[in-house]
């Protein structure tokens, strides 16, 4: 299976069609419900939904999913059947293949229900209609034409005595999204140079973003929230929100980290904890959506 757990959550849709055809006189016997079996829409209704929440027990690289909706529609013909399985579900990883099983299973059973009356059946096609509700559905943008600044707050980095890790974790991932990387730093844990560097970064560079790295704890030189809360002109509480809580379903550390992120200018400043985990998990949790965000702050709306 493919590993989703660094994936966000959001709501997914899929519909889904799979079409029957038949003779003009099997027809007829459903709508006179003269089908020997039963009703053959409302079994095959009851068994696409069976098969949509069960498609992982089916198909083995499918993951198990919590599915919050099923729906199933039928359009009966002169000479076929279609029918329309739609599923819902808030998670990490699309339902198409569950829209797919589902509207298989529907025209499967309908097959099976009348296979004694009609021997010309043929299942014509199974189709994806249509899916959303992935990350790209929501963020179209990309990191080109973006500048940013990494900057590193650390003692013992700044030091020598420790090699930097979280720092670079946020270059290699801003690369990989074609962002501009104008300048990496690695300063101590000082108030007035981290406030210095903001401002060099924002007002003197006009960067597009800046995204920092350590003094986020409680430690007695963990400043960095402070420094940045100072020289913001507005708060975005929900990025950081949106990090912390990514990060505290994978470890309950993460309700130490006092990130904040902000505007000043024309140029958002994100913080992110000093350990490789922290900056990852807020990375996966944000990116490319920052890059929407700058998009916004610089005139390009929603």
């Amino acid at each position: 299976m493919r590993d989703i757990s660094q994936k966000i959550t959001t709501l997914r849709t899929a519909v889904a069609t799979a079409t029957l055809r038949v003779s003009a006189a099997t027809v007829t016997l459903i709508r006179e419900n003269k089908i020997p079996k039963g009703n053959p829409l409302e079994v095959a209704k009851v068994a696409a939904i069976q098969a949509a929440k069960n498609t992982s027990q089916i198909i083995p690289y499918c993951h198990p999913l919590p599915i919050d909706f099923v729906g199933v529609e039928f359009e009966v013909g002169e000479t076929a059947i279609t029918a329309t399985v739609r599923v819902k579900a808030i998670y990490k990883t699309g339902v198409e293949m569950e829209a797919l099983t589902g509207a298989s299973v529907a025209a499967l059973t309908l097959y099976d229900m009348m296979k004694m009356l009609d021997d010309g059946m043929e299942i014509l096609g199974v189709k994806l209609v249509s899916k959303k509700g992935g990350k790209s559905d929501f963020v179209k943008v990309t990191g080109a034409g973006f500048r940013a600044a990494v900057l590193v707050m650390s003692d013992s980095v700044s030091s020598g005595k420790k090699e930097d890790v979280s720092g670079k974790v946020i270059v290699e991932r801003l690369k990989a999204l074609n962002v501009n990387v104008a300048e990496y730093a690695v300063i101590p844990d000082d108030a007035k140079k981290i406030e210095a560097k903001l401002l060099q970064y924002s007002d003197t560079m006009k960067l597009d973003a800046v995204f920092t790295t350590g003094g986020t704890g409680l430690g007695p030189r963990d400043t960095t929230p402070e420094v940045i809360k100072k020289i913001i002109e507005k708060e975005i509480p929900g990025v950081s929100e949106a990090a912390r809580v990514f990060g505290q379903a994978r470890t309950p550390l993460a309700m130490l980290s006092r990130s904040v992120a902000g505007v000043r200018g024309k140029t958002i400043i994100v913080s992110f904890p000093g350990s490789k985990g922290g900056v990852t998990d807020g990375l996966d949790a944000l990116l490319p959506t920052l890059m929407h965000i700058a998009s916004i702050v610089r005139g390009g709306g929603h």
